[in-house]
């Protein structure tokens, strides 16, 4: 197929600073700078595509300035100059591609822009289905994607979890650990599930809507004896999303050979203070595991995974109804939306749905 001659002009936003606390919106010290670039011409295998939605993940404050230098990095990181990065849903406009026509409705997990237009590979595009029960296709950016996939992997693989378990999962409003607690209760059948969230709401949601057995409010001021009321026999798989206090209060109630599989550490993502762990001792004493893991490590899984909670949707054991957050912005807004999840606004997956 011939690749197209057309040039098309974008506003882009890329990464003009790297910061070293929260990313600043705005002023000279600015952590992004929106741009209008050309495009080049399709090559062969190529797609330019439209995008509709851009998906919110805290993991993407990483991908701009980690502790951990570039060449130990799980993927590339975005450099200064460079188009900032994040999972896209988008229409097809031009194909230079045989497998991919205009109007066909694409994914990248994580290799899109923030960007009106796009140009994408074909090879490490995803064509997007229909759901069953007519759900959302930007499911697949969540319970169906990344989101989906790290927590079943993490539960599964990571953490060892099996029925009989008690598990506890941090971050459990968000969009892998709302998830993961469902996989949790519905899939593994586990003894006891307990969540952690950042207020009673999202407690309330986690607890009677996806099925926990208790919720504990990290930020209440009992909350290490609420956590240990909710966990009297203690607690063989913790999943931390989060790190921190949390973490610390946790290694106080995992069982000895228990495991910890460790998602995320959105905690520490927006300060250049050292993590401080008082009780790391446990670790030790209880000769607790301790498993990072990355979802990109289980991608030969995926199709059997993402065929596994797709089906477990379609019967009801997994429920998503008001599991994402869509805000409707302009390119212009997206670094704001995408902030957002750092303090806690959002209930599932947060997604901006790209208007013009």
């Amino acid at each position: 197929m011939a690749s197209s001659k057309s040039q098309y002009t974008t506003k882009q936003w890329i990464l003009a600073s790297k910061p070293t606390g929260a990313p600043v919106l705005s002023g000279p010290n600015a952590t992004f700078k929106l741009q209008t670039i050309t495009l080049p011409p399709l090559k062969e295998g190529q797609l330019l595509s439209k995008v509709r939605y851009f998906s919110n993940d805290t993991g993407l404050r990483n991908f701009i300035q980690s502790t951990v230098s570039p060449e130990r990095f799980y993927v590339p990181m975005v450099q200064v100059g460079q188009p900032m990065r994040s999972g896209i849903i988008a229409e097809v406009i031009e194909s230079a591609s045989p497998d991919f026509k205009a109007g066909d409705l694409v994914m990248d997990f994580h290799l899109g822009t923030w960007s009106e237009l796009v140009i994408l590979d074909a090879a490490t595009s995803q064509r997007l289905a229909p759901l069953p029960n007519d759900l959302p296709l930007t499911h697949y950016l969540g319970a169906f994607g990344a989101s989906g996939l790290a927590a079943y992997t993490g539960l599964v693989y990571a953490g060892g979890a099996k029925a009989g378990d008690t598990i506890v999962i941090s971050a459990a409003a968000g969009a892998t650990g709302s998830v993961a607690i469902q996989i949790a209760t519905k899939l593994l059948g586990a003894k006891r599930v307990i969540g952690i969230a950042g207020s009673d709401e999202k407690c309330a949601w986690v607890r009677d809507q996806l099925g926990a057995h208790a919720c504990v409010n990290y930020k209440s001021p009992t909350f290490v004896e609420d956590l240990k009321a909710a966990t009297p026999d203690e607690v063989d798989v913790y999943f931390d999303n989060v790190g921190g206090h949390v973490l610390d209060a946790m290694l106080t109630r995992v069982k000895r050979h228990g495991t910890i599989a460790v998602c995320g550490c959105v905690s520490a993502y927006n300060t250049d203070e050292p993590m401080a762990l008082k009780n790391w001792f446990e670790v030790i004493s209880n000769r607790i595991t301790i498993r990072g893991f990355i979802m990109l490590d289980y991608m030969d899984k995926a199709p059997g995974i993402l065929k596994e909670l797709i089906a477990a949707s379609a019967d009801g054991r997994i429920k998503l109804h008001d599991g994402q957050t869509v805000v409707e912005g302009r390119i212009e807004d997206q670094p704001e939306i995408w902030m957002r999840l750092f303090s806690g606004a959002n209930q599932g997956k947060l997604l901006t749905k790209l208007i013009a």
